[in-house]
């Protein structure tokens, strides 16, 4: 996959989930597929993910989360890029999230939810769609 520029993906994991396993595949995948990719660590606040967003000029960020907080924590973080000057950088998630919230979650401005089972294939294929435009 080629891009007219590399796409930087700051991959995020917020709260109390300390599950990273996922999260850090996704984060070799996109890299093996030409972009560079942020990783912070687990146990990050939105705030944090915002500022570390915008202090490296990221293209993209994605929420991992596996706590049950997604409607919680896409909110706040959202909020938080807004109030950073980084309303305009999109927002993707995975991780274990109910099919009957990805609805709010999409219409809060998330742009891509992936769920269990989402072949990588098809994560990288969203990515470069949303990257896009």
């Amino acid at each position: 996959m080629s891009f007219s520029k590399i796409p930087r993906v700051l991959i995020a994991k917020c709260g109390l989930d300390g599950h990273d396993r996922g999260a850090k595949y996704i984060a070799k995948a996109l890299r093996d597929a030409g972009m560079e990719v942020i990783y912070t660590g687990v146990r990050q606040s939105t705030e944090d993910v915002a500022q570390t967003a915008i202090q490296e000029d990221v293209d993209i960020v994605g929420l991992s989360l596996l706590s049950g907080a997604h409607n919680t924590l896409f909110p706040k973080l959202i909020e938080s890029l807004k109030n950073h000057g980084g309303g305009d950088i999109p927002v993707f998630g995975g991780g274990v999230i109910p099919d009957s919230d990805i609805p709010y979650l999409l219409s809060l401005g998330v742009k891509a939810i992936f769920t269990p089972g989402t072949t990588v294939q098809d994560v990288i294929k969203e990515i470069k769609k949303i990257l896009e435009g």
